[in-house]
């Protein structure tokens, strides 16, 4: 097991979880950040390069994520290390083994996240009797099917473009990673005249100046296939989508994508954090200095959870994404407030985000 525990602070983590089931080829990380706003919700990522700090500082993100939203959830989060693509029997026995293993952390409930999907959630469920992001026969609200996570970050988007003055008629934009969240945003973006100019995905990149169609792209996405099947556009290789100019970059894929050592190449106006930490402390403080407005993921990519929010209260689809919409244009604008006088934009919404935190804490045993 990797036994890092960095960033701790008076915030959490409340707990770490390491769980070894050998019998079944088990291994994962369960964090609970903090519960002081109400029990814990966060996705279950699936990946073999997985680590107990990327389970811990997902937490986090959830946990600001879920308070700048006004949701009454803390954050946490689960990584199990293992290949998502293995065969649907085996996947099953590796979830099931893993929901019972966490059946008694009940300030928990698990998510979709990368490598998981609603059926894994409806499994998860059947062992523990919690999870959020089911299917609809569970009277789940399938938020990687519709998209939530995309569609709130397209609001994001929007108000982020209005405070630059940019028309999303005609801007262009690209995007790293093309999958629940990545494909969601390309569909929402073109409806709103956006030219997706680069794209990518585990197996490369594609670019086209004149624009690539989205529609094609998905249903390709959707059959199994890489983006390079496509017939039309330019094929490189994953790393340069970094590389492709844009007004709108989107990191849609693993943590820390952009760092110290290659922000330097991107030319864009806005980006827009469909990814979890997708992009380094010093990354982000390089692109301010540049003039290029960053959206922090717990701020613009809130969709899922907030749907997932609704869904926990027996909600409907249309009062997930009115939630998911008003929510996040109002977090993005009172963001965007807070940046002046050097303040980056994810400082300004931390601040308001633990300013609900520590009241929280302060009327709560949540500790206990």
């Amino acid at each position: 097991m990797d036994d890092t525990f960095p960033f701790a602070d008076e915030l959490g983590p409340l707990k770490i979880v390491h769980i070894w089931r050998p019998a079944v080829g088990l291994k994962a990380v369960v964090a609970i950040d903090n519960i002081a706003c109400g029990p814990a919700v966060g996705g279950v990522r699936m990946a073999l390069d997985v680590s107990t700090e990327e389970a811990f500082r997902l937490a986090r993100a959830m946990t600001l994520k879920n308070a700048a939203a006004g949701l009454p959830h803390g954050g946490g989060k689960s990584v199990i290390f293992a290949v998502p693509k293995m065969p649907i029997r085996d996947k099953e026995r590796l979830i099931r083994a893993f929901a019972d293993a966490i059946s008694d952390l009940v300030d928990y409930i698990p998510g979709p996240d990368m490598g998981t999907d609603e059926t894994a959630m409806g499994w998860i469920r059947d062992e523990t009797g919690r999870a959020v992001g089911l299917p609809r026969e569970l009277g789940g609200i399938p938020l990687d099917v519709l998209g939530a996570t995309g569609f709130g970050l397209v609001s994001a988007i929007e108000v982020a473009a209005q405070q630059l003055g940019v028309s999303l008629s005609g801007a262009r934009v690209a995007i790293q990673g093309f999958g629940s969240v990545g494909k969601h945003a390309a569909r929402f973006l073109a409806e709103k005249g956006v030219i997706l100019v680069g794209v990518s995905d585990s197996q490369g990149t594609l670019a086209d100046d004149n624009g690539l169609d989205v529609a094609a792209l998905i249903a390709l996405k959707d059959q199994g296939q890489s983006l390079h099947a496509h017939p039309e556009g330019h094929k490189r290789d994953g790393d340069a989508i970094i590389d492709v100019p844009c007004d709108i970059w989107i990191p849609a894929a693993r943590p820390d994508v952009i760092h110290a050592g290659n922000v330097g190449r991107l030319h864009t106006r806005i980006v827009a954090q469909g990814a979890n930490i997708p992009c380094t402390p010093e990354s982000e403080t390089a692109l301010a200095a540049r003039g290029v407005l960053v959206l922090p993921d717990f701020i613009a990519n809130a969709g899922g959870v907030i749907c997932a929010a609704i869904e926990y209260q027996r909600g409907s689809e249309a009062a997930a994404f009115a939630a998911i919409d008003e929510k996040i244009r109002a977090n993005t604008m009172a963001m965007l407030e807070g940046v002046r006088d050097g303040v980056l934009p994810r400082q300004a919404a931390t601040a308001f985000a633990r300013q609900r935190i520590e009241r929280a804490m302060a009327t709560r045993r949540w500790d206990h």
